[in-house]
């Protein structure tokens, strides 16, 4: 991680964080267990230094006190739904963004699958507005295109407008690409537009959408599920025409050892392939719906503790190079009913940091691989900008308090919908402060 200069040149520093928990090395000097208390100077929006807390004699025009938090860069999401337009009772821009400063995030990439479809240029410009007019300094906002029109598989969207007005990728999520051929062709015009797909790995005739895994859960209950060859087969798929046209490709939410195992197969081949999995693919088990829960519905569902751990140590080893939430808000009278007529989705925007840093200070996830997975993975793979603490990387960065307790709870959420399985529990780590380009947004 960073590598810093010992003596800045002298300029006008803006703002001083002082006495923050810094996990990571600096410099040449390794990490230390527990962290290490540390200074960072921010100038014009931008890092001027990070170093050892009180080893620079730098004057500030304002100084924070940050002794007992951790300094973390801002977090990157590359998977939410804001809902806007048209499902804004869900979710609106601003709430989902909203959401997204007070949960650490800097970054959000979001999904296509609004009422009408982010498939023209319009719809691309008004969520850009709706996020200029809402939240002026950040969180930014990057639209991902539909990758066929209205999402229906059937027909090509008009990629190079959409990626002109600003997507940023393309995607079906939601809605998998039954047609090979219509997805090869996706492949090879994204690239040609500098742009890379999001597929949502998910066999179409293998109870799509189920939300429930199938296995010894699905069989006491009676319900509907879908194994996991159902995402594993899609990821076969794609993979295999990655290699065949040599184009990148980026797999969302993955969920299971056997997906895993074809991505680390594929890239010891050299194929371009990223991967993401979710918060709740490394926190949950399907053990969530035992009790014909909706709020832990989810595509694809969660999966047995097998499945859990094998994503973890994907994500320690970068098989799986990214976390993602996968912020799917939906209402409460949309949730609240039987199982198999709910939605899949959860809210996560919220939670996802609480639930992953719990990961690190157990010890299941490497700090290195929380870091690389929140920030400079993504942001390297869509083009985003990154804090690495680095002079003249965006002044992007969160103040956490680790050791405070909360409960999940239609009080302490900022999004505007509360689906998540985790309500009532309470988490560890919540975010203090939170500044894009030196401002403060939380």
């Amino acid at each position: 991680m960073p590598t810093q200069d010992k003596t800045p040149k002298a300029r006008k520093i803006d703002l001083a964080v002082r006495g923050a928990l810094w996990f990571g090395s600096i410099g040449s000097k390794k990490a230390k267990k527990g962290g290490q208390a540390v200074d960072v100077f921010v100038a014009s929006g931008k890092i001027v230094s990070l170093a050892p807390s009180g080893s620079l004699d730098l004057k500030a025009a304002k100084d924070i006190d940050a002794r007992g938090l951790v300094l973390l860069p801002s977090l990157t999401d590359v998977h939410t739904h804001l809902r806007e337009p048209g499902q804004e009772y869900k979710e609106s821009i601003a709430s989902g963004l909203k959401a997204a400063a007070f949960g650490g995030f800097g970054n959000i990439l979001c999904m296509a699958n609004t009422k009408p479809v982010n498939d023209t240029a319009a719809v691309t410009e008004l969520m850009l507005d709706k996020a200029r007019e809402s939240w002026p300094n950040g969180p930014r906002l990057f639209p991902i295109g539909a990758l066929t029109k209205g999402l229906k598989g059937l027909e090509l969207a008009p990629m190079a407008e959409l990626a002109a007005s600003g997507c940023a990728a393309f995607s079906n999520d939601g809605r998998p690409v039954e047609s090979t051929e219509i997805f090869r062709r996706a492949l090879e015009y994204a690239q040609d537009l500098g742009r890379i797909v999001i597929d949502h790995c998910e066999d179409p005739y293998l109870a799509p959408a189920a939300g429930m895994n199938e296995g010894e859960v699905s069989s006491r209950l009676g319900l509907p599920a879908q194994p996991d060859i159902a995402e594993a087969i899609q990821v076969a798929r794609d993979v295999l025409l990655a290699e065949y046209l040599n184009v990148p490709i980026h797999l969302a939410h993955v969920s299971c050892e056997k997906s895993a195992a074809l991505i680390r197969f594929a890239k010891a081949r050299g194929v371009d392939v990223t991967a993401e999995t979710c918060p709740h693919y490394l926190c949950l088990t399907e053990d969530e719906t035992a009790g014909y829960s909706a709020g832990a519905k989810v595509s694809p569902p969660l999966r047995p503790r097998a499945d859990v751990e094998a994503m973890l140590d994907a994500l320690a080893d970068g098989t799986i190079d990214m976390l993602a939430t996968d912020h799917a808000p939906h209402a409460a009278h949309e949730k609240e009913v039987e199982f198999d007529q709910a939605p899949c989705g959860i809210s996560g925007l919220d939670t996802a940091l609480a639930t992953t840093w719990e990961l690190v200070r157990t010890g299941k996830l490497p700090f290195d691989a929380f870091l690389r997975a929140w920030t400079t993975a993504p942001c390297a793979r869509f083009g985003l900008p990154v804090n690495r603490f680095l002079p003249g990387d965006p002044a992007d960065m969160v103040l956490f308090d680790q050791d405070q307790q909360w409960v999940v709870s239609a009080e302490t959420m900022h999004s505007k919908s509360k689906n998540t399985p985790l309500l009532g529990r309470t988490l560890r780590g919540r975010v203090q402060a939170h500044f894009l380009a030196g401002k403060s947004v939380v």
